[in-house]
């Protein structure tokens, strides 16, 4: 099943995003050439692709889990997690309806 993760940034957390990226990257990288990446990227924290010193307010990643329980443990052994980026991380079932 695919399961959404919703991750809402610590205040001035930019520095510590960039330095935990490559290892969060590394395992996206892996659900997706798994298959199991439906998509994943930041929030950022102005209306901009670029948002620079304003960072980033969060993150979402859906991915496929075998379990609600498998979701949560991967979740939350984020590099992001464990580097202090993220204040509070939300995991729920999703249905991918369209397109």
């Amino acid at each position: 099943m695919w399961y959404a993760i919703i991750a809402e940034d610590t205040p001035n957390s930019l520095e510590k995003r960039l330095s935990a990226r490559p290892a969060h990257l590394a395992r996206l990288t892996a659900l997706q050439e798994a298959g199991r990446l439906l998509l994943a990227g930041p929030f950022p924290a102005i209306d901009s692709t670029d948002p620079g010193p304003a960072g980033y307010s969060g993150s979402l990643i859906v991915a496929e889990f075998s379990s609600q329980t498998e979701a949560d443990t991967w979740a939350n052994d984020d590099p992001f997690v464990h580097a202090g980026v993220y204040a509070n991380v939300i995991v729920k079932p999703f249905r991918k309806t369209l397109p």
